[in-house]
């Protein structure tokens, strides 16, 4: 079952680092599943090092299911505040109940985050840009308009400004681990507001109208672009679900999924089937 990350709300889904060969993919493999379980296996199954890809680390594989069972217990866990504190009812009924199963009473700020999330913007436009502009050349009216406008708008992207988003990406990136001396574990919400419609334009943010497809990963951007590992959890709502981030340092797989697992077993977190 596969769906964009930013909807995810009602499906678990890892967004692990650099273990995992993203060979030919402009973004990393995120495995997605109905349980924790299933989601740890996909992971250890994908583990493993391909010579061919760049972005790939030589590591050993570090299978994560056998430490499921340890649960939360003794992690130090924040909740992401600042750029992240919830402006619907919600995002902050979601993290709420995260926190509380969790016993989490405390805040982290991440540094600079709004601009993080322009710099990821940016970067990953002017990458996606690169990767289809062959086939924008010759065959652009096989896209969505939509989807056509904005790889067009990334491929005009000034290098000026590709290079200072990166190189303010290796800032964010340092000033993130140090974050992880702290705690181990940061929660944020996925996304700003549960799944829109199929058709909806724009979406409430705050005081702000917002358009849907810019602005799904407000959340989810400032920490993808680093490669840190997440998974994203769905908390069941009324009337839909919204997920939840569980961002941990890096190669710390083992540590997101073992907060999710908890999560699940007290059912503050499930992935229901649907109703047919």
């Amino acid at each position: 079952m596969l769906r964009d990350f930013w909807t995810e709300a009602d499906i678990w889904s890892a967004q692990p680092g650099a273990k995992l060969s993203i060979r030919g993919e402009p973004r990393s493999r995120r495995p997605m599943a109905r349980s924790v379980e299933d989601l740890a296996l996909a992971y250890d199954a994908m583990q493993g090092f391909d010579p061919d890809d760049p972005a790939c680390v030589n590591r050993a594989a570090q299978p994560v299911t056998p430490l499921l069972a340890r649960g939360a217990a003794g992690l130090r866990i924040a909740v992401a505040g600042g750029y992240f504190k919830g402006r619907s009812a919600e995002v902050v009924q979601a993290i709420d109940r995260v926190a509380v199963a969790l016993s989490v009473n405390r805040d982290i700020e991440i540094p600079q985050a709004e601009r993080a999330r322009s710099a990821a913007f940016l970067i990953t436009a002017s990458e996606g840009a690169s990767l289809h502009l062959d086939r924008l050349r010759h065959r652009a009216k096989d896209y969505d308009p939509a989807v056509r406008d904005r790889l067009i708008a990334g491929a005009m992207a000034p290098a000026s400004l590709v290079v200072k988003a990166h190189k303010f990406r290796r800032w964010y990136r340092d000033e993130m681990l140090k974050l992880f001396s702290d705690v181990d574990v940061i929660l944020a919400p996925a996304t700003p507001c549960t799944a829109p419609l199929i058709g909806q334009q724009t979406f409430k943010f705050g005081d702000q109208e917002l358009p849907v497809r810019a602005n799904l990963g407000i959340y989810t951007q400032p920490i993808s672009f680093i490669g840190l590992p997440v998974v994203a959890v769905p908390v069941p709502l009324s009337p839909l679900p919204l997920a939840i981030q569980i961002v941990a340092a890096p190669w710390r797989e083992d540590i997101a999924l073992r907060v999710a697992y908890a999560l699940e077993a007290n059912g503050v977190a499930m992935a229901p089937r649907p109703m047919m």
